[in-house]
């Protein structure tokens, strides 16, 4: 959940980056993870669409989040080569196991069952 403050003192672009670039560092917000359009975010927090595109701007340019053209913006992985490939078998699975119809804690299970071996 993203907000911002209009009576604090730092702008309101810096407060949503401040905010995602938390997000994502806590893995709130997992690698691959699509981010709204800049219109949509602009809208839903009444800000210009300008305040919102310069903030995924700066994220792109800090490697926080990729902008994949018309598919949109999505959080980058982070960490080193081995946690960024880790972060992107996840994504995958995760997307995987949903097309499927695959239950959350089943999924869960397989992993960490996997994980033992």
């Amino acid at each position: 959940m993203l907000s911002v403050d209009p009576k604090s003192p730092t702008p309101p672009f810096e407060q949503l980056r401040l905010q995602f670039v938390e997000q994502v560092t806590s893995g709130e917000l997992a690698a691959g993870a699509k981010l709204p359009t800049v219109r949509r975010l602009a809208d839903d927090l009444c800000l210009a669409p300008n305040t919102v595109a310069r903030c995924y701007r700066e994220l792109e340019r800090d490697g926080f989040i990729e902008t994949r053209g018309r598919n949109g913006s999505f959080v980058s992985p982070q960490g080193d080569a081995a946690e960024q490939q880790a972060q992107v078998a996840a994504r995958q699975y995760a997307d995987r196991v949903r097309q499927l119809g695959v239950p959350r804690d089943e999924a869960l299970a397989w992993v960490r069952a996997a994980l033992r071996e």
